[in-house]
């Protein structure tokens, strides 16, 4: 799995938890955050691979330039030879990759049906109009996106089929590759009915604000925001340090990230998120309103945002919003009884969906052909 950010590695650990319940065995390859991430789940089967790529950014926007500068410069020149070796080794019936694409090339040397989940097949436009050297940059990655779409068996779409599915704009196949292509709903771990929610303040707003560096000002905004609304409640989960709370600021609480959230989506009136993915998908799996503050230039998490405004799921919001406009979105927010509807009808699509059973049957049927 790619390990930026742990949208690929919730989705990964969803459907091998499922499948290690159907007495497979799976074993998981991850690096850095994500490998940690899958240890504190309680996963033993765990190898560590090299990292693809790497997103890097500043105040609150992904730099391209410098991402694709530091994907190179941390390249290993064996990350492939390693990736053979593990395969090799464990002798598998079947490789899921989660935009993993050296997995797909081990996969196809081998012979191995495999099947790559991705809710992004366009990732060459945002180099458009981007100078000369990106635009190299997003014609190499198209031409590597077309080579492992035409290895795989089939190609999984972790979300809602047409016309509710949140990536539609991130969604770029040629006609030879429609046929393999399977919207499976989105792939969590637990939903509402199997768990029991934390006790919390209401209204609660949580504030899921990830890991990377770049976030660090609108954690800040956030927590203003929050300082500002007293009598309203904020969770935030993030991987950034912060600034010691004074003891005035009682409707504000910081947890580090946790191994499992779905006890507090089940109870949250409303999310604060950025453009993530598999955020958005707990989140309308959970029924649960989205603001949404995509980095800026991430032409993916845009889009995304894009789409929950749309469908009347949420808003979009941008990092220069300042807090006191916020303020009244998320007022407004609270008391749109049409975004809760519209929610809730998500989370029984979600529920009907299961989308990880769908993957499932999938392995199974691949792996006895």
């Amino acid at each position: 799995m790619c390990g930026e950010g742990l949208g690929h590695t919730s989705r990964c650990m969803a459907v091998g938890e499922k499948l290690i319940e159907k007495g497979y065995e799976v074993s998981f390859h991850a690096y850095g955050a994500s490998m940690e991430h899958l240890r504190a789940n309680g996963f033993e089967n765990v190898e560590e691979i090299p990292s693809e790529i790497k997103l890097v950014g500043r105040a609150g926007s992904l730099d391209l330039n410098r991402s694709v500068g530091e994907s190179l410069k941390q390249l290993h020149p064996l990350g492939l030879a390693r990736v053979y070796r593990q395969v090799k080794k464990a002798k598998p019936d079947v490789i899921i990759s989660d935009t993993y694409f050296s997995a797909l090339i081990v996969a196809r040397h081998h012979r191995i049906p495999s099947l790559l989940i991705t809710n992004q097949t366009n990732t060459f436009k945002f180099f458009e109009n981007r100078g000369l050297k990106l635009e190299l940059v997003g014609k190499v990655i198209k031409s590597i996106m077309n080579a492992t779409h035409s290895m795989v068996n089939y190609i999984l779409i972790p979300d809602f089929p047409p016309p509710f599915t949140i990536c539609k704009l991130n969604l770029d196949f040629s006609e030879e590759y429609e046929e393999r292509i399977i919207f499976t709903g989105p792939l969590i771990r637990k939903f509402p009915s199997q768990i029991e929610g934390v006790e919390l303040k209401h209204p609660h707003i949580l504030c899921l604000i990830g890991g990377f560096n770049y976030r660090r000002k609108l954690l800040e905004n956030i927590i203003t925001l929050g300082r500002a609304m007293q009598g309203f409640y904020f969770t935030f989960i993030t991987g950034l340090s912060f600034k010691t709370l004074s003891e005035e600021n009682s409707n504000i609480k910081i947890l580090s990230p946790l191994p499992d959230i779905f006890s507090y989506l089940k109870v949250s009136d409303l999310i604060i998120a950025p453009g993530g993915h598999s955020t958005m998908m707990e989140a309308l799996s959970y029924g649960v309103p989205m603001i949404i503050f995509p980095d800026m230039n991430h032409g993916e998490q845009e889009n995304n945002a894009r789409r929950i405004e749309e469908l009347k799921l949420g808003r979009y919001l941008s990092y220069h919003t300042p807090p006191e406009m916020v303020k009244d979105v998320v007022e407004n927010l609270l008391g749109d009884m049409e975004v809760k509807r519209q929610c809730k009808r998500m989370a029984n699509y979600a529920e009907k969906l299961n989308g990880v059973s769908k993957v499932v049957e999938i392995v199974e049927d691949i792996s006895k052909r």
